[in-house]
């Protein structure tokens, strides 16, 4: 089952990297996780949440461990689309990343944040159909990023696995 599910996960980045972009400009990359890379990001997701307080790091982490494989998909070095939208908050694409003094901030043109929205759905949709049990995470990719898993301004998970009863819903909460 697990070369099976690579292969899932293959085909949801094949759906991602298909999808349509803005202008035809394609920033949104993919990256399949699989065996001990799952290992290593649970853990580093389960030390990540208790060294700052955060909630569900930990949950989420137990997910991590029980997939088959994961798809992160992350905007890599996106330019501004150049359309002048004001969308982002500035009348022009150009003023995006000048005004905010701070170099480790990155702030994302809204159009390429689509593009990463519309990949992620057509990798949760190509899963769906595979009938692979997925589900789209902020968590597994904000670590992924901070241990350098991959390097990306915006970086999200879909884990998946293929068991009776879906790993990823009716999980516990945590207040």
């Amino acid at each position: 089952m697990k070369d099976t599910m690579l292969m899932v996960a293959d085909l949801m980045a094949l759906s991602a990297c298909t999808a349509p972009k803005t202008l035809g400009q394609d920033f949104v990359r993919a990256k399949v996780v699989s065996g001990d890379e799952l290992a290593v990001l649970a853990d580093a997701m389960d030390s990540y949440g208790k060294e700052r307080g955060l909630v569900n790091y930990d949950r989420d982490a137990e997910n991590i461990r029980r997939s088959d494989a994961m798809l992160l998909l992350f905007l890599n070095k996106a330019e501004p689309a150049g359309l002048n939208c004001g969308a982002c908050g500035h009348n022009k694409c150009s003023d995006l990343n000048s005004a905010n003094g701070d170099d480790s901030v990155q702030f994302q043109c809204v159009w390429r944040v689509l593009d990463l929205g519309i990949a992620l759905g057509s990798a949760a949709k190509t899963a769906g159909l595979l009938n692979a049990d997925n589900r789209i995470m902020g968590r597994p990719g904000t670590v992924a990023k901070n241990i350098g898993m991959v390097q990306g301004e915006m970086v999200i998970g879909i884990p998946i696995s293929a068991t009776s009863k879906n790993i990823y819903f009716d999980r516990p909460e945590k207040k």
